[in-house]
């Protein structure tokens, strides 16, 4: 009877068997063809996002919905394959897609522990998942699973698979691949990750979100320790490799909006959008590669200038008070926590700005809850900028209490303390005075705060800073840097009858003096006489030689005090043309598009001075205007500069109306850079708001850092200039063009602006080069003048 009913029970779970055998071998039969094709992993292109770089090679930014870097999977390093083996699949290359003996482990670990804790996904398996199938826990998709995992078996070789695996799986941060997940947490590339942190990124796969070491710092620990456990078990690392390993401690990368670490925000914008532009969508997903002029130590140099002369200003007006402020009255403990993490997971680092939120307030202690948990105590001369704000004087709006949102920043003597982002905004940019290069450009000061661009969008007033194209302008119809004008009071009717009386800054005169002398003190009534002189229409179609259009520059007698329209990036261009010779070089910012292979697609082609770019202007005049823009530098308002040493430094400061705008633009023969201070909505900058207190600094602490340690560069002396040793000013050279040196005592300007025998009618009905005999200035008299 017992063989009887053991026979049965054998023949029953034999036939059970063949009919399961044949149940799935139907399946099979009939699942098989119907499995999508393989195509999209044979010819695998995955969406890899637009990436700019410096011109020295430095990521400044990447766009696109998924982070990605693809890498050969020779590329990566094999303590990198054996980690992710170790957490995913480690006997990866001995199963054919579907690892049994993983299988039957996992099947005893479930049953022992009473509920289905682990899977046996092969690294295949999950190609198969990733590529074709959706993330529902049903038999039918894991049986697809298992079978699209034979096929990509029979059709892939195993690193072929691996290297699928490795830049398709999805790791959190929108980082897709290894590759794009050692910089997203890191900061860094493969090659160069650590044991430590290659376990961490091993451990990802399983969950994500679960595992990220932001999010989740404790979990992602435990997770990193259980693969370094698995590396070590299997042999991948060393008990030295383990133990080091495990005793590291946890060093992300910074979180900021922008993936690098240059602060190139406002570039890689303008790069985005002139791509998009020309490629539309696929902008972002074909793996464009765009090189631009930056040279990202100057772009550094830049930013730091710009946000410490921003800072500086700001610090000069005081503390306006917190932020915003956190309800945290009923919070206590893990609740308190979760709160503050809440309220500061929402504010962004502003670079060496922290944001922090106060958990308590007294006049000689602060504490501040950062991000990350961390609590900074902040006393001392920490709290010197905000003293004010933490007595009983203060309003309401303006007092640190308990809640408030304030900024902070660790001292390089080692302390923290309290900060405040600068209401006031600027902006910089240098350029390669003969290539039209751009090094550096900053549009403001945190692009994540305002992405508007200050360099490229800022339409404002120039303010003394354009004076020199009204001087040169001047010099083209026969004026010469030692011609004497009247610095004195003028009043002008204009044809609607308004009556207009312009001003020196500092509302004194200075009677008769030289040209030279009127530029290098910046006197108002020097230019507009000069504009009389030149002739308003004259002018207005000159300063377009050097990029500036009329419509933004009426031709009226206020143009000579910078009251038309320009952006920074136009002030550069047009410097550039008095620093290279004469020369008009269009500023440009991207060198070159490569595609994901590196191969090139687009280059600019640059307009060189001296061999393709147009002659805006005679070189003997950019060499005067130099000349007396060194006079600017050496004893006028941009004294200041001389603090760098150099002789070879040359620009203009600039100041508007109200002092609502600060300029400064300089430059030596290589460099030319402007800097701009000013607040969006126009408002008096006050009494720190002139060209030399406020813009001035700026450039100079770029500068010096630009040109040290390069030779200064002196300009040759073009043919056609006469020389007069000792006629300039305190004794320096003067320049005249050759066909100018006889002398035309009665030289002067009637009402109307009119120079009488200066080639015809000075208010624009004259040719471009006056009749030497009629405009001819004096060499040996200087007393010419301009009433």
């Amino acid at each position: 009877m017992l063989r009887r009913i053991l026979a049965i029970l054998a023949g029953l779970f034999l036939g059970g068997a063949v009919l399961v055998a044949g149940a799935g071998a139907i399946a099979i039969i009939i699942t098989y063809p119907r499995l999508p094709s393989l195509d999209v992993l044979t010819d695998y292109r995955p969406k890899i996002p637009l990436r700019v770089y410096s011109a020295d090679n430095q990521l400044i930014g990447e766009f696109g919905e998924e982070r990605r870097s693809f890498s050969r999977i020779h590329e990566v390093p094999q303590l990198m394959k054996q980690a992710v083996m170790a957490a995913e699949d480690e006997r990866f290359y001995q199963h054919s897609g579907v690892d049994y003996v993983g299988v039957v482990r996992a099947a005893v670990g479930n049953l022992v522990s009473g509920h289905a804790r682990s899977g046996a996904s092969t690294i295949t398996m999950q190609v198969a998942k990733n590529f074709f199938l959706s993330s529902e826990k049903t038999f039918t998709r894991k049986f697809n699973e298992a079978l699209l995992a034979f096929k990509i078996e029979h059709t892939l070789t195993k690193d072929q698979i691996l290297e699928l695996y490795f830049n398709q799986i999805y790791l959190g941060q929108r980082a897709y691949g290894f590759s794009a997940a050692a910089q997203a947490y890191y900061g860094k590339p493969l090659a160069d990750l650590s044991v430590a942190e290659m376990a961490m990124l091993a451990g990802l796969p399983k969950a994500p979100s679960a595992y990220n070491p932001i999010v989740n710092p404790d979990r992602a620990r435990l997770r990193q320790q259980y693969v370094l456990r698995r590396m070590r078990e299997l042999n991948f690392i060393t008990q030295e490799q383990y133990d080091a390993a495990l005793a590291e401690p946890m060093k992300l990368a910074s979180q900021s909006a922008d993936s690098s670490s240059q602060p190139a925000q406002y570039v890689a914008e303008m790069v985005r959008q002139a791509m998009y532009e020309r490629y539309r969508e696929s902008a972002y997903t074909e793996g464009f590669k765009v090189y631009t002029t930056l040279d990202s130590r100057h772009q550094k140099w830049a930013y730091d200038a710009l946000r410490a002369g921003l800072v500086d200003y700001d610090r000069k007006m005081g503390y306006r008070g917190p932020e915003s402020t956190v309800e945290l009255s009923g919070a206590e403990g893990e609740q308190q926590t979760e709160a503050l993490d809440d309220a500061i997971s929402e504010l962004r680092d502003s670079g060496d700005m922290l944001p922090a939120i106060v958990l308590s307030a007294s006049p000689s202690e602060v504490r501040a809850y950062m991000r990350g948990g961390k609590v900074a105590v902040i006393k001392g001369n920490g709290l010197d900028f905000a003293r004010r704000a933490l007595g009983g004087k203060a309003s309401a709006a303006q007092q640190i209490r308990r809640g408030s949102v304030i900024r902070i920043r660790a001292h390089e003597k080692g302390y923290w303390e309290i900060v405040q982002m600068p209401e006031v905004e600027g902006a910089f940019v240098s350029m390669d005075t003969r290539t039209g290069a751009i090094r550096s450009l900053v549009g403001g000061f945190d692009f994540n705060r305002r992405s508007f661009n200050h360099v490229t969008q800022a339409w404002r007033q120039p303010g003394s800073t354009f004076k020199p194209f009204i001087y040169s302008a001047g010099i083209e119809r026969g004026l010469t840097p030692s011609t004497m004008i009247n610095d004195a009071p003028l009043s002008v009717v204009g044809a609607d009858g308004q009556r207009w009386e312009p001003k020196n800054d500092n509302g004194k005169f200075a009677g008769m003096i030289t040209m030279r002398g009127g530029l290098t003190q910046s006197k108002n009534l020097v230019s507009v006489r000069v504009l009389m002189a030149t002739g308003t229409d004259y002018a207005q179609q000159y300063i377009q030689r050097f990029g500036f259009a009329a419509k933004q520059h009426p031709a009226y007698l206020t143009m000579a005090l910078g009251a038309g329209a320009v952006t920074p990036l136009q002030m550069v261009e047009g410097y550039s043309v008095f620093a290279n010779g004469g020369y008009r070089s269009k500023g440009y910012f991207i060198d070159r598009i490569e595609d994901q292979s590196g191969r090139v697609l687009a280059k600019t082609v640059p307009t060189v001075a001296g061999q393709n770019a147009p002659q805006a202007i005679d070189p003997r005049n950019a060499f005067i205007m130099s000349s007396m823009l060194k006079d600017v530098v050496r004893y006028g308002t941009g004294y200041r500069a001389m603090s760098l040493g150099r002789t070879d430094l040359a620009g203009k400061t600039g100041t508007t109306s109200d002092w609502k705008d600060a300029w400064f633009v300089g430059y030596n023969p290589n460099l030319v850079a402007a800097a701009w201070v000013g607040f969006d909505q126009p408002r008096s900058l006050g009494r720190y708001g002139y060209g030399g207190t406020a813009a001035l600094p700026v450039w100079i602490n770029y500068m010096a850092n630009a040109l040290k340690g390069q030779p200064e560069v002196d300009m040759p002396v073009p043919e056609g200039l006469v020389v007069k040793a000792g006629a300039g000013q305190r004794g320096g050279d003067e320049y005249y063009y050759e066909e100018f040196q006889k002398t035309n005592p009665e030289l002067k300007v009637d009402n109307h602006g009119a120079v009488p025998g200066a080639g015809g009618d000075a208010s624009g009905g004259a040719s471009e080069t006056p009749d030497k005999p009629a405009a001819q200035d004096a060499v040996e008299n200087v007393k010419d003048q301009l009433f």
